[in-house]
C-alpha cells in the first residue's frame, strides 16, 4: 500500500522535537490520533486527540481503517511491549507506517551501561511478577517497565520473599527525558521504604539478580515446586515422561487426568502449550494455582477426560495421560486426532498396566518399566523403600 491510512508512532518524553521529519509528517496529516493524556499532550494534537479506552481495545482504531489517515502514539518502539503488535494482527501488511523511537530499555540499558542483548527485557503493567521465575538466576539483569512507583515497590517486596533481596536494583521514572530520575539501591531497602519509589508513570526497575536460587532449568523438578494431594508424577517418573513426551518450542499438550498438572507445568516452561482435564474439584484448583506460581498461560477444564475429548481444540501435539486410562479413551483419541502424534501413558494399577502391555503388543511402540528405591529410616539405620513401578507406553499415531 502506497499511502497507509496508519501511522503508529512512538513518541519519546522530549515530545514532537524528538521526532523525525516523516513521523511528524504524518502526525499532522492525521486526522485522528489516538494516545494516552500523556502522549497526547506531548504531540500537542488538540481538538484531533482521541485518548485510549480503559480497557485497552484497538476497537477505536480499526473503526476507522480506510475512513480517515489515522495516528497512534505509544512509548518508545511500538512493537517492543506496545501496542504496534495489537494493531497489526488485525491489518494486512503495509496498511501502516511505523515511526519507532529509543525504548525505555533502550535509555535505562544505555545510563546502566548494560549490553541490552544480554538483558531480560520485560512488560510487567498487567503480568505476574512470577513471570520472573523461570528467568531468575545469579547476575541475570532485567529491566521491566511497571505500572507505577506502587508497583515497583512491590516487585522489590516480591523479589526479596523470593530470597533475592540483596540484588541491586535502580528505579527509572520518565526515562531518556530532562526530567529522567535514578534512585538506587537495594530490592529490600526499596521493600522497606529506605528508598523512595517515584510515583509518575513513566516508571521501570532495572536490577541484577543476587543472593537467591536460580531455577532448575530441566524436567523433573521437586515435588515441593508444585501444589499437590500426593497425586503427582514423580521428579525422576517425570524426567523421563518428559523425555519421552519430545516438547518441541510452540507445541501444544492435552494432559488427561492431568492430578497437579505437573507434567503439563513442565512441557510449557520448556517452551509449549498446554490443556489440563481433571475430573476432581480440588486437583484442578491445584492445577490452576501451579499454572499462576510459574505464569504459565495454561488451561484447566474440570471434568471426565473421555466426556470432554471433543470439545477440546485445537489438536495437540502430543497427548499425556496419568490417570484413567482405557481403551475406549485410546480409541476415541485415535478417531479424534489425526496424525502425526505421539502418546505417552503412565500406569500403576495392575489392570492399566496389563492393558499397556496389550496394546504394545498390537501397535508397537515403546514399553517400559519404571522402577526405583529410596532410602529411608530404618530404626537407627536406613534401608531402601521402593516405589511403586511405573509402567510407560510411548506410541506415535
Amino acid at each position: 500500500m502506497a499511502n497507509p491510512w496508519l501511522s503508529i508512532i512512538g513518541i519519546h518524553p522530549s515530545g514532537l522535537d524528538a521526532l523525525s521529519a516523516a513521523a511528524r509528517r504524518d502526525l499532522q496529516e492525521a486526522g485522528v490520533v489516538f494516545g494516552s493524556p500523556r502522549h497526547l499532550e506531548l504531540a500537542q494534537v488538540g481538538a484531533r486527540g482521541q485518548l485510549w479506552p480503559v480497557p485497552f481495545s484497538v476497537a477505536p482504531v480499526l473503526a476507522l481503517r480506510h475512513q480517515a489517515r489515522v495516528a497512534v502514539l505509544v512509548s518508545g518502539d511500538p512493537f517492543h511491549f506496545g501496542a504496534g503488535s495489537s494493531l497489526a494482527r488485525h491489518l494486512q501488511a503495509g496498511e501502516w507506517r511505523n515511526h519507532p523511537q529509543p525504548s525505555t530499555f533502550s535509555w535505562i540499558a544505555g545510563t546502566l551501561g548494560w549490553p541490552q542483548e544480554q538483558i531480560h527485557c520485560l512488560g510487567l503493567h498487567a503480568r505476574s511478577f512470577h513471570t520472573l521465575t523461570p528467568l531468575l538466576a545469579d547476575g541475570q539483569r532485567f529491566i521491566c517497565l511497571l505500572r507505577d512507583g506502587a508497583a515497583a515497590q512491590h516487585i522489590a517486596a516480591w523479589l526479596q520473599q523470593q530470597g533475592w533481596g540483596v540484588s541491586p536494583m535502580w528505579l527509572v521514572s520518565h526515562a531518556g527525558s530532562e526530567d529522567q530520575a535514578m534512585r538506587a539501591g537495594t530490592a529490600e531497602a526499596l521493600a522497606a521504604g529506605l528508598i523512595d519509589a517515584p510515583a509518575p508513570a513513566p516508571v521501570a526497575a532495572a536490577f541484577e539478580a543476587r543472593g537467591g536460587t536460580g531455577f532448575v532449568q530441566v524436567p523433573g523438578r521437586g515435588i515441593d515446586s508444585f501444589v499437590h494431594d500426593g497425586q503427582i508424577t514423580k521428579g525422576p517418573v517425570r524426567a523421563m515422561t518428559l523425555a519421552a513426551l519430545a516438547p518441541r518450542t510452540g507445541e501444544r499438550l492435552w494432559d488427561l487426568g492431568a492430578g497437579s498438572g505437573s507434567v503439563a507445568v513442565e512441557w510449557c516452561l520448556a517452551g509449549g502449550t498446554a490443556v489440563c482435564v481433571e475430573q476432581h474439584a480440588a486437583r484442578a484448583a491445584h492445577i490452576a494455582e501451579n499454572a499462576a506460581r510459574h505464569a504459565l498461560d495454561l488451561q484447566v477444564l474440570q471434568g471426565d477426560s473421555l466426556a470432554l475429548l471433543e470439545t477440546l481444540a485445537p489438536a495437540p501435539q502430543a497427548v499425556f495421560v496419568g490417570g484413567g486410562f482405557d481403551r475406549r479413551l485410546f480409541d476415541a483419541l485415535r478417531m479424534r486426532l489425526r496424525a502425526p502424534w505421539r502418546l505417552v501413558v503412565n500406569a500403576v494399577a495392575l489392570e492399566t498396566q496389563a492393558l499397556l502391555m496389550e496394546l504394545h503388543r498390537e501397535r508397537g511402540g515403546q514399553l517400559l518399566q519404571l522402577q526405583w528405591s529410596e532410602a529411608q529410616p530404618l530404626g537407627r539405620m536406613q534401608s531402601w523403600h521402593a516405589a511403586r513401578p511405573v509402567v510407560q507406553w510411548v506410541w506415535q499415531a
